[in-house]
């Protein structure tokens, strides 16, 4: 026997919580499936998340305006979610964008500065001088700009965040199955989904939100077009001491040409352990995970030591005399589409849907990506005018 919904959403991640609770507000029956994060992630045989992390860079700014209309509508909820939940994620400490400054071969600023001023908000551009005095925890090569994004920008949680939707989805009535999903199965007029624990659930669609783990090949009836490529993010711990020095430090993303050179920065941020980090994270090369075999392994593997010391390497260059009291560094994966946008869509028929391929950009948008997604399977479509796009899946 299996228990019945409406909709059924697979993957307790960013996306699929999102997705739970806008499917759970329109008053339907709702089923959030997917475990908790393991506290052993050496040993741990079953599946991963990406959102296992206290700090993602959240902003508006974007030179895509689909993305950016994705990340403004979500961090507009931000509020809602964090009141409704009584968890707080989001950190308003602003996100600074820095690249070679506007005339330079590569043009990255410009088009920040041309989607800003589309989107109308107040982001000034520094450079020279000026981008060393406004920001003196940062050192910048010469002919460097930034666009300072201080009102709707800073980071998240992904944690509490997920954490925060999978509150809200539950007190509007859905129910949250804290398990591994085995299969997904169409059946005549129905969806299967059987969990690893052997616990059988039903649905009249069932959306897909697994993350990377969507290429699963029990997951959906073809092997949908995402590429998971692995990750390496790296902790530089701040002494106590040191905290009061990088008050009011923003979110950082350093630009450039050349993939090596660009990173991403996160300011001191609290974890479980009591301690502080500075984050940093931008892998030199790519490495493409084939398989969720091949997943699993890097998740319990502990990243790459030689993109931790390239990291290491740029934090010492980007805030030169911190001396970290500690370093570590940790496994992440990142999922590609083929269009650069998340997939959106249905995988076969009119009943299961895929919501997944957060492009580096997701965590920031996912409230409205899962919006999307419980709008297609509510609708058996997405109208939304604002949104000149293509969601549609692409399969190998």
């Amino acid at each position: 026997m299996s228990e019945s919904f409406d909709f059924i959403v697979v993957g307790k991640g960013m996306m699929g919580a999102a997705a739970a609770r806008h499917l759970a507000l329109s008053g339907a029956k709702v089923a959030l499936i997917g475990p908790d994060e393991p506290t052993d992630w050496a040993n741990h045989t079953g599946v991963f998340s990406s959102h296992y992390d206290n700090a993602r860079i959240t902003r508006t700014i974007d030179d895509d305006p689909v993305w950016a209309w994705l990340a403004r509508r979500s961090i507009e909820r931000y509020g809602e979610i964090e009141g409704e939940s009584g968890i707080g994620f989001y950190h308003e400490v602003g996100c600074l964008i820095a690249g070679p400054a506007p005339g330079s071969s590569y043009d990255y600023i410009e088009q920040v500065e041309k989607a800003r001023d589309a989107l109308g908000v107040g982001a000034p551009l520094y450079d020279g001088e000026a981008l060393s005095q406004r920001f003196p925890w940062f050192r910048f090569a010469d002919g460097t700009a930034g666009v300072h994004e201080r009102r709707g920008a800073g980071y998240i949680n992904p944690r509490a965040l997920v954490a925060a939707q999978t509150v809200c989805a539950e007190k509007t009535g859905a129910r949250i199955v804290r398990s591994e999903v085995a299969t997904v199965s169409e059946e005549r007029d129905r969806v299967v989904v059987e969990t690893v624990d052997g616990k059988h659930f039903a649905a009249g669609r069932v959306i897909v939100a697994a993350g990377g783990f969507s290429i699963s090949a029990t997951l959906l009836p073809r092997p949908i077009d995402l590429t998971v490529k692995a990750r390496t993010v790296f902790f530089a711990e701040v002494a106590n001491g040191d905290l009061s020095g990088f008050e009011s430090m923003p979110s950082l993303i350093g630009a450039a040409p050349e993939q090596e050179k660009s990173y991403y920065l996160l300011p001191p941020v609290g974890y479980a352990d009591g301690k502080h980090y500075i984050k940093i994270g931008g892998d030199p090369t790519d490495r493409i995970l084939e398989g969720e075999a091949a997943l699993r392994q890097w998740f319990r593997g502990p990243g790459s030591a030689t993109t931790a010391e390239h990291l290491r390497g740029l934090l010492a260059e980007v805030i030169p005399g911190f001396q970290p009291v500690s370093t570590h560094f940790s496994p992440c994966v990142t999922s590609f589409t083929r269009h650069g946008l998340p997939y959106i869509g249905f995988a076969e028929g009119s009943r299961l849907a895929v919501v997944t391929g957060g492009n580096g950009q997701a965590a920031k948008s996912s409230d409205e990506i899962g919006r999307l997604g419980a709008v297609l399977v509510l609708n058996g479509r997405i109208d939304e005018p604002e949104y000149d796009a293509d969601f549609s899946v692409a399969f190998r």
